[in-house]
């Protein structure tokens, strides 16, 4: 019995060593076939090699190029706002009829009176040339003296 034991033992050993053989001489083969792929294909290696550095350049370059500048901050066109003779209670008058508030709500948020927000108004359509609400909004945005 102590002998098919060691007959076992010894055949699993076997087994071992010779696909431990098999798979170096795989090894072995795989690696000169590659070798003489190489070799026999350098030109194409090294196109692939440029191309490659190329295609990385291309988007590194790329990223850099189109990336969006940052944009500037917002100054409300001052020089327009001087061309005109805005006051600065006039530019918020105009900030509020941009966010379509009524005359009365524009007092309260102000704190002034109705007729005073009436006078503001009617001041900013005279300046900006224009005859409604709506118009002086539009007409202020093509100036840039709001967003």
């Amino acid at each position: 019995m102590e002998r098919d034991a060691d007959a076992g033992l010894s055949l699993g050993k076997r087994v071992l060593l010779y696909g431990a053989l098999l798979a170096a001489g795989t090894l072995l083969l795989q690696w000169l076939d590659y070798q003489r792929l190489v070799r026999s294909h350098i030109g194409d290696v090294y196109v692939f090699l440029i191309a490659g550095g190329f295609l990385v350049l291309g988007v590194w370059l790329g990223a850099r190029g189109i990336a969006r500048p940052a944009p500037r901050a917002f100054d409300g066109n001052p020089q327009a706002v001087v061309a005109l003779g805005l006051s600065p209670r006039e530019l918020q008058v105009l900030e509020e009829l941009l966010a379509g508030r009524s005359n009365q709500e524009i007092a309260e948020r102000l704190g002034v009176s109705l007729n005073t927000v009436k006078t503001h108004v009617a001041r900013l359509l005279e300046k900006l040339g224009a005859k409604r609400r709506g118009d002086a909004v539009a007409r202020a945005r093509e100036l840039g003296i709001v967003r």
